[in-house]
């Protein structure tokens, strides 16, 4: 049957539109994507832009600017020149946190405790919640310098029952062992080993822990008591602990703690009386921890190295870090140059 003129032109119109719509659809879709487009770009963009550009600096001669001259100049052993920046920061902003941390770390460092202590306790006082638990560890780390690890363990345990209270194992445990460490290079080890056993048993008691970190707390804790061991003239017993530990390590899964082991062998040796194999463990220990340079100072004296023990204590005392490896290190270091015994 012939197709009437006026339905052949009806059906055309209708393609005609149906594909113009099309075109027009696609033509809304495109430029909804390239609109898109460009404004993810736009916050791409702003977003780096945000996290690449650098900290406004400070204005010269504000109070902040001298703090930080103040640190800088502490880190590089010019304590007294960094007080008084840290002074003139106070008399500018009394209640300033920075200035009054930088006070106490520079005074530890320069041996007048006291003087830092009442700056730390300061600075606890006015520090924002995010920096309590730091200047908290300030303070113990300041009782550590002079072996009083009944007063350092005050504001360790706060920290401790912050992160308790947070659900920080982790944290808490981590917290144990340094209380623990101030304890036994404060000379009283059994305390020190009822805080170690605490921190390795928080880790331990938790069952979602994982393989490799479970290998962690285990070395640790093997560490722990092979330096409690000979720290108690237990040599033997120090020996096995070490051989735990050892064994922990070559199970492989924990390649950033195998630097850890000649200090700990190191350690042992030193304590159990071999000081030859001391210097040699202690020689391959981490150079810039200034605990390690202090006993690796003491195995070369008590081998009858006074120079080379000289050098090395020389060497604790150029370290300006305020922790507790320094707090151990810094005053044997100069009570030996100082002739002490």
């Amino acid at each position: 049957m012939a197709t009437r003129p006026g339905a052949t032109r009806l059906v055309a119109w209708c393609a005609y539109l149906a594909a113009a719509s099309r075109a027009i659809i696609v033509l809304l879709l495109e430029g909804f994507m390239l609109r898109s487009i460009a404004v993810l770009s736009l916050l791409a963009a702003f977003s780096l832009a945000q996290e690449s550009a650098p900290a406004k600096p400070v204005a010269p001669g504000s109070a902040a600017y001298l703090a930080q001259q103040g640190e800088k100049l502490s880190r590089d052993g010019k304590q007294d020149d960094a007080l008084a920046l840290f002074g003139k920061a106070l008399d500018k902003s009394p209640g300033m946190y920075e200035a009054h941390l930088g006070m106490g770390e520079a005074l530890d460092l320069k041996g007048d405790y006291e003087a830092a202590r009442e700056h730390f306790t300061k600075a606890i006082d006015v520090a924002p919640d995010a920096s309590k638990e730091q200047a908290l560890r300030a303070l113990a780390v300041s009782y550590a310098f002079e072996a009083n690890a009944y007063k350092a363990a005050e504001p360790e345990m706060q920290v401790f029952n912050k992160r308790l209270a947070k659900s920080d194992s982790e944290g808490a445990a981590e917290i144990c062992n340094e209380l623990a460490r101030i304890y036994l290079e404060s000379g009283d080890p059994d305390h020190a080993f009822k805080w170690y056993r605490m921190g390795y048993q928080t880790m331990a008691n938790k069952t979602d822990l994982p393989a490799d970190d479970k290998n962690l707390w285990l070395f640790r804790w093997e560490s722990a008591q092979a330096r409690v061991a000979a720290r108690n003239a237990k040599p033997d017993e120090a020996k096995q602990h070490l051989t735990a530990a050892k064994a922990v390590l070559d199970k492989g899964n924990l390649p950033s703690q195998v630097h850890f082991y000649p200090y700990l062998a190191g350690y042992v040796a030193f304590y159990t009386g071999d000081f030859k194999t001391a210097v040699a463990e202690l020689q391959k220990a981490d150079q810039r921890d200034p605990f390690n340079v202090v006993l690796l100072a003491q195995a070369y004296e008590k081998s009858g190295d006074a120079t080379q023990a000289k050098v090395y204590y020389g060497k604790v005392l150029e370290m300006n870090m305020h922790s507790p490896t320094n707090a151990f290190a810094r005053p044997i270091a100069k009570k030996k140059l100082e002739g002490g015994a």
